[in-house]
């Protein structure tokens, strides 16, 4: 019976959860946030129907501070995680556990649609 590390399961879950839960958060936060001004100015800009974004425009409305605090602090966690992942990545041989490649990926790209988000929903308010 061999221990080698390949075969032994990282503690808490798959490896880069916690990645994906913050950047899931952030951008659900700063989608509140843009929801009132940016979404629906780029809709229209783009000929799309922006008129379901009113009922969580009226909910997000009296929030928006919370939801900056949340989607700021959320994505910021995301990105010091991804972070951490990429070193743990470079250093982690072929038969080590490491976090797969797509789902660093999709992070990435999750952490960069919230931060646009965020900023317009920021900006256009």
């Amino acid at each position: 019976m061999s221990n080698s590390s390949a075969n032994i399961t990282p503690r808490g879950g798959p490896r880069g959860l916690g990645a994906v839960i913050l950047t899931l958060t952030g951008v659900v936060a700063a989608f509140g946030l843009a929801s009132c001004c940016a979404l629906p100015l780029l809709l229209t800009a783009l000929g799309l129907g922006a008129a379901w974004l009113s009922g969580v425009a009226v909910l997000a409305d009296s929030n928006r501070g919370l939801f900056l605090a949340v989607g700021a602090s959320c994505l910021l966690g995301g990105a010091a995680l991804l972070w951490r992942q990429q070193r743990a990545a470079a250093l982690c041989g072929p038969n080590g556990v490491c976090t797969p490649v797509a789902m660093r990926a999709l992070t990435l790209g999750g952490l960069v649609l919230g931060a646009a988000l965020l900023w317009a929903g920021y900006t256009y308010a």
